[in-house]
């Protein structure tokens, strides 16, 4: 790993630190400062914000409501590099809410994050946050597959939905 990917974990790894920091205080100023001017920001729910001014409007409110006196706590698991200015993190971070003193394991969230290296530092310009919730794939042969196969000959057959690609 050469000098400047060294210098540049650690300036990112600092930037999620004052993510998670902005959070906790509450800060809505410092928590949009993270952002890039034209940022996205997909939520556990899939909406989607856009722009560093909606995402500290939305955070405001948030940290003065809903989430008032919660803390983010998680880590990078982690970084690779696009380019030298382009890279793609993915780190856990859950919401403690302050009545609990350990997270429930159904809010494990998982985020892609994707930060920029800006005249003022790096920055968050996408970020996806979704609920950890693992699905077993069902084997082909399984219950499941045979009823979705079955199904989906029936309704061939009858000439319902979707008209599968010809060959």
């Amino acid at each position: 790993m050469s000098t400047r990917q060294n210098q540049s974990d650690g300036r990112i790894k600092d930037l999620f630190e004052r993510f998670m920091t902005a959070w906790t205080e509450g800060d809505a100023v410092a928590f949009g400062a993270c952002f890039t001017e034209d940022s996205d920001y997909v939520s556990y729910d899939g909406t989607r914000a856009v722009g560093r001014t909606e995402h500290q409007a939305n955070h405001d409110k948030l940290f003065r409501g809903v989430l008032t006196g919660s803390a983010l706590v998680g880590e990078i698991e982690a970084i690779r590099y696009v380019t030298p200015d382009v890279a793609i993190v993915h780190g856990t971070a859950s919401v403690l809410m302050p009545w609990r003193s350990r997270l429930p394991k159904r809010r494990l969230s998982r985020q892609t994050i994707v930060v920029v290296n800006t005249e003022n530092g790096w920055r968050i310009t996408a970020i996806h946050n979704g609920r950890v919730r693992p699905v077993t794939v069902p084997a082909p042969d399984s219950m499941p597959s045979r009823m979705s196969q079955a199904m989906t000959r029936g309704a061939r057959r009858l000439g319902l939905g979707r008209v599968p690609a010809s060959p």
